[in-house]
């Protein structure tokens, strides 16, 4: 291990070891969570997802940050975009279930509140696959085209606040990567189990759950750019 790392793994240290070592504090978060989901959500994203892609970047080219990289910006994108995730998960988490209820299973808005069972697997399953068709290609979509705004601006705070050139970005993302890699591989093959898993814990850590999963795939993805 290097310097770097040595600072990354303190930094990992100090931002979560008070909340494994102090029933005060642990419970100040859970009281915080439950009463500010929104805002916990921009935390966790904010915090989680930016470090994932750290990790990210330092699997695949050495380094934890760079010039223009664009850390902070990244950071505050990540923490709008996990609000965004945590509407998602409310909506599709209480709809789906209301939904296959409609369409004739018996109380799912109660089993999936439930212990864990055969029918709460399926209709966990059911969310997943319904947010993640719907809802997940929009947001990766936007995802990209924020990061290569930032990558655009330098990586500097400018980014947050010029305006984005949206059919100048769109018009040159690459497709072919976006469809045949993001949307057709990770979707089904990481994101449909993945989020089958989210669903079937209580609801109060599905957004930090989902927070982890997205560091994780940031690494899966830097191990295989790296092998590649």
């Amino acid at each position: 291990m290097k310097k770097q790392d040595f600072i990354f793994v303190f930094i990992l240290v100090v931002i979560f070891l008070p909340f494994l070592v102090s029933d005060t504090i642990y419970d100040w978060y859970k009281s915080f969570n439950a009463a500010h989901g929104m805002i916990m959500s921009f935390l966790k994203f904010g915090v989680l997802a930016t470090l994932g892609e750290m990790l990210g970047l330092r699997i695949s080219v050495g380094v934890y940050n760079r010039r223009g990289f664009g850390l902070l910006p990244r950071a505050a994108v990540w923490g709008l975009l996990g609000m965004g995730i945590n509407m998602a998960m409310i909506v599709f988490s209480k709809g789906v279930p209301q939904f296959l209820e409609y369409m004739g299973m018996v109380n799912a808005s109660v089993i999936i509140n439930e212990d864990f069972c055969l029918g709460k697997l399926w209709i966990a399953f059911a969310i997943s696959i319904t947010m993640n068709t719907i809802f997940a290609p929009v947001f990766m979509t936007f995802h990209k085209i924020t990061d290569t705004h930032i990558l655009n601006c330098g990586g500097s705070l400018r980014s947050l606040v010029t305006p984005i050139p949206m059919t100048r970005i769109i018009t040159h993302l690459n497709w072919d990567a976006q469809w045949n890699f993001v949307f057709k591989k990770t979707i089904p093959f990481f994101w449909y189990p993945a989020h089958t898993i989210t669903f079937l814990l209580p609801g109060e850590v599905r957004v930090l759950f989902a927070a982890i999963l997205g560091v994780v795939l940031g690494v899966l993805l830097a191990v295989a750019a790296r092998m590649k």
